[in-house]
């Protein structure tokens, strides 16, 4: 595959989505702005998701201490099904949990969005990009408590070879195509405020 190809978030690969740890209490300790920026641009990539027919996974860190997924997530991730698959962990790697491990490493590619980027969504992101898996990391729809670690959590992934995109990027790279039955479903939901 070629360096361009490896690049995008294929129509034909439709990377899963993974959604890391955006737990209630988690995300109380988020700054405002932050935590609903990445709340929006997590909930219209989920929204693609079901639209497009392409797997969510979705993990929770020690859900009896941070809670359950926030609202709205929470109800867009049950509209979706058996689309939606969701995994309670202890370690910080998604990848500490071995079905769910399973899962992604048999991927060719992964759309990772979630909380907290430098710990959680950095260490499942390594652990994916050493078992060979392309990793894109949606950097709007990512946060953590403190802005300076968010930073260094994308550039710590871009410098080991994680692809640092955006939400809005993912969705046109899924669609791949204007003419595409979706297009005009998807493409709305960037209006959406």
């Amino acid at each position: 595959m070629n360096g361009a190809a490896r690049a995008r978030c294929e129509r034909s690969e439709r990377s899963p989505l993974l959604l890391v740890d955006l737990q209630e209490r988690l995300m109380a300790a988020m700054p405002e702005t932050d935590r609903e920026r990445t709340v929006r641009n997590a909930g219209r990539l989920v929204e693609a998701a079901r639209q497009l027919g392409i797997p969510v996974e979705v993990s929770r860190q020690y859900p009896q201490g941070l809670g359950d997924t926030v609202e709205p997530l929470r109800s867009a991730l049950e509209d979706l099904g058996d689309l939606a698959t969701v995994t309670d962990k202890t370690a910080f790697s998604c990848c500490g949990e071995a079905a769910l491990e399973q899962r992604l490493a048999g991927c060719h590619s992964v759309v990772i969005g979630g909380a907290e980027t430098h710990v959680c969504v950095t260490q499942t992101a390594l652990d994916l990009l050493d078992a060979g898996v392309t990793v894109f990391v949606a950097a709007d729809a990512v946060c953590s408590r403190n802005p300076e670690l968010r930073g260094n959590g994308l550039e710590r992934l871009r410098a080991a070879g994680a692809i640092i995109t955006n939400h809005e990027s993912v969705l046109f790279e899924w669609l791949g195509d204007a003419r595409a039955a979706e297009f005009k479903s998807v493409s709305q939901l960037l209006r959406e405020v």
